[in-house]
């Protein structure tokens, strides 16, 4: 059984997989989970893995609640850290850090009036393919 300040640091680490998964950071959360896992078989490895990508979908999706993806990580991570007390200090790796690059999405509007090819910006009044100006 794990003592208190074990079980406090799965469950960072799962909040943590997934910040990075709401993110879309699946693919930088990868190497840690992997260098995690190694500590164990070549089939734990695998399956974190597996939930990874999973989980990265599922969320995507809206089949599975931000709550379950915590939940299942922290469950996975305890089990783990109680077979391997080793994998300790990389499980804290992993609590400790947060997606440093969000992605960031900028919506907005696009107002265009008369001829021409409108990308990226408003534009009033015409465009000529020539150079030349309508008058």
């Amino acid at each position: 059984m794990l003592d208190a300040a074990a079980i406090a640091v799965t469950t960072g680490a799962a909040s943590n997989v997934l910040a990075y998964l709401l993110q879309g950071r699946a693919d930088a959360l990868r190497t840690r989970i992997s260098a995690i896992f190694q500590r164990g078989t070549a089939q734990d490895e695998s399956d974190a893995l597996r939930a990874l990508e999973e989980h990265a979908e599922a969320l995507e999706r809206r089949r599975v609640t931000q709550v379950e993806v915590t939940a299942q990580w922290s469950s996975m991570l305890t089990a783990f850290l109680t077979a391997y007390p080793e994998a300790r200090a990389d499980i804290e790796v992993l609590r400790s850090s947060t997606p440093s690059d969000s992605k960031t999405v900028h919506i907005g509007s696009q107002h265009n009036h008369g001829r021409g090819t409108f990308i990226g910006g408003d534009n009033h009044g015409t465009i000529r393919i020539d150079g030349q100006e309508d008058r």
